[in-house]
């Protein structure tokens, strides 16, 4: 399992798992951590990964990340344990999303129903085939969400804090409306930023 968007402070959050019974079929296929492949590549090895192995892929929209209840690694923790329930393997591999691996094994290992041995491991998307085709998977969901909401609201880059696009984006609509846009994580710094910088904007001069 892997997930893409984590991070984002627009458009949703994809969390994706690959299985199969035997690793090394996926790991024929040349598949590598999604950032270290072209879109086009990507493209290309998730419909061939949908195609030959079982997927499950789980959507979390903005609103239900801004209201999780907890933090955003209770949140992963439940997202993965729900990915790896529609598949109910033998052995899920994850990539770590605590600074103590083996912890969040544990987290999501306890919220299975059913006998499942969960490896958790930093970098588990570089190192392990599964894992990589898991975050292409992912990685081509979201990309497909972000070109959607691009398609009706008009350029909104890659939806992260880091690209200059998005935060122009979100400059602009939180300029103009009062508010960030329905797609956003209120909650994100960036949101709570952008809109105290539109407020000082609007504020009377008095010297």
């Amino acid at each position: 399992m892997d997930e893409a968007g984590k991070g984002a402070v627009l458009g949703p959050m994809v969390v994706a798992a690959v299985g199969c019974e035997d690793p090394g079929e996926v790991a024929s296929l040349g598949v590598r951590d999604s950032k270290q492949l072209t879109p086009a590549r990507r493209e290309e090895l998730c419909a061939v990964i949908r195609a030959q192995f079982q997927v499950a892929v789980l959507v979390i929209p903005p609103d239900r990340i801004d209201h999780r209840g907890g933090t955003m690694n209770r949140l992963m923790v439940h997202a993965h344990a729900q990915v790896i329930g529609e598949l109910r393997p033998d052995t899920a591999y994850v990539d770590a999303c605590d600074v103590i691996a083996a912890r969040y094994g544990c987290m999501v290992g306890n919220r299975l129903e059913f006998p499942c041995r969960v490896i958790a491991e930093h970098h588990a998307d570089e190192n392990r085939p599964l894992v990589s085709a898991a975050s292409i998977v992912a990685k081509v969901t979201r990309d497909a969400a972000i070109a959607e909401l691009s398609a009706i609201h008009g350029e909104i880059g890659s939806g992260y804090p880091s690209d200059p696009a998005t935060v122009r984006y979100l400059e602009a609509f939180i300029r103009s409306s009062g508010s960030p846009p329905p797609f956003a994580r209120k909650t994100w710094t960036t949101v709570h930023n952008l809109i105290a910088k539109a407020e000082q904007a609007t504020l009377p001069d008095f010297s």
